[in-house]
């Protein structure tokens, strides 16, 4: 195959596909050995008839399709890489004179990935946040980690809010036992709202050995809907009563828990740490802001097959946040009331706004002549190699040929955006002065 870039402009690439008799002969033969068995002539045996009786039989260009489709198959791809063409949407394609003994010509019209001009991207003035870490929100950090490393103790005494209960229940609506309302040795934190609203409000005194009656009404939107609205009772016992022992927050803590020594170094490492953690967060918050107003003062429209390819996207990350929850984007519908095209609908404002978003990026790239270089390159599979805990000829190996297109097209959108925050008016803005919870007492 021979191919031919005809034109490339306006976002539209026309190339040929030029194919000798030869080749088209040989793609017709293929179709023949792979579909023959699909004919019943007869006389013959099915599978068994030559390609001249089938072709006498249903006609001369009876392969001829399929052998075009196997030809388009075989070089499209090829020209596409050779003329180094991002495609976002299906060919339209036109076929010179199709015979026996002829050469045949496709004739392709792709649209390709759009780069528009993009005006008014640098020195673009922009507010941000001053980062600011309080001393209050170092103590909520450490009492998180104090929490962390807390115990449970049995307390002799009876169950308090915040307590931790052991104990057997069994459910009942009238005089039957519901299924899925028994456990034995089931752990329940009081006031984690983990059970049916009321359940856990009626543990409160009881100790140790006690038996407990705990009348509760199933909500009406309950998922089990032969108990939903259904007033129940649950005969409960309980066995253990534990309350949640906190270290305290001394030296001996941080020894412990870190690699300090002391209370105020283990303190300044996590103030520290608190505020370069907000410099970053807020950093990224001003990047997205910035980006949001450039591609704002430069109207771009996207083609629709880019939207509904973003769309595909957001539902396939959907999916995968879903099933950490144990849920599926169909429940997720479900609870909303949507179906799958008003679902759909409902994502592409935000998707057409990431597609914009990613156009300008790499346009600006093209217009700055930004690239990848091996040392971009190389930091990015050395910061996945990090950040995954893998090894970095792993990450290389993840990411060789096909998609190694995609990780550089990702670390260009990367450099832009950085290019475009150095090039910024950025105007520091003082954060709400917070009140510490010495002023508030």
């Amino acid at each position: 195959m021979k191919s031919n870039l005809l034109s490339k402009e306006n976002n539209v690439a026309k190339f040929t596909m030029d194919f000798t008799a030869e080749e088209f002969e040989q793609a017709v033969i293929k179709v023949y050995q792979e579909t023959k068995g699909q004919f019943s002539i007869d006389g013959f045996r099915k599978g068994k008839a030559p390609r001249s009786i089938i072709e006498r039989h249903y006609g001369e260009g009876v392969f001829f399709e399929d052998a075009i489709n196997e030809l388009f198959k075989s070089g499209y791809t090829d020209a596409l890489k050779e003329f180094d063409l991002e495609v976002v949407d299906m060919p339209k394609a036109e076929f010179s004179e199709i015979a026996k003994g002829k050469p045949v010509t496709i004739t392709l019209e792709v649209p390709l990935y759009p780069v528009v001009e993009v005006k008014d991207y640098k020195g673009v003035e922009i507010e941000e946040r001053e980062a600011d870490v309080t001393e209050d929100d170092v103590d909520v950090q450490l009492e998180m980690l104090q929490k962390r490393n807390s115990r449970l103790v049995v307390a002799d005494r009876p169950v308090e809010d915040g307590d931790t209960v052991i104990l057997d229940y069994a459910g009942f609506v009238g005089d039957e036992q519901f299924q899925g309302g028994t456990a034995e040795n089931q752990q329940l934190v009081i006031g984690s709202g983990q059970f049916i609203p009321g359940f856990e409000e009626q543990l409160i005194g009881a100790k140790a050995g006690d038996k407990v009656d705990v009348k509760v009404t199933f909500p009406e939107e309950y998922h089990a809907e032969e108990l939903a609205g259904k007033d129940a009772v649950f005969h409960c016992t309980v066995h253990e009563v534990k309350f949640e022992e906190l270290p305290e927050l001394d030296d001996e803590f941080v020894k412990d828990v870190s690699e300090f020594d002391t209370m105020e170094e283990f303190r300044k490492d996590t103030f520290d740490r608190l505020l370069e953690s907000k410099e970053l967060m807020i950093k990224n918050e001003t990047k997205d802001a910035l980006i949001e107003k450039i591609s704002e003062a430069n109207k771009v429209e996207v083609p629709k097959s880019m939207v509904d390819d973003e769309i595909d996207n957001m539902l396939r990350e959907l999916e995968q946040q879903m099933m950490y929850q144990g849920m599926s984007v169909d429940m997720y519908m479900q609870f909303l009331g949507k179906d799958n095209e008003g679902f759909r609908e409902d994502l592409r404002p935000e998707a057409e706004k990431r597609v914009v978003s990613r156009v300008v990026l790499r346009s600006i790239a093209a217009q700055e002549g930004l690239e990848v270089s091996d040392e971009d390159l190389e930091k990015e599979f050395a910061r996945m190699a990090e950040l995954y805990q893998m090894e970095v000829d792993k990450v290389k190996e993840i990411f060789a040929g096909d998609n190694l297109d995609y990780f550089k097209k990702d670390i260009i959108i990367t450099k832009t955006i950085d290019f475009l925050y150095d090039n910024a008016k950025i105007k520091k803005v003082k954060p709400e002065v917070k009140k510490s919870k010495k002023d508030e007492e």
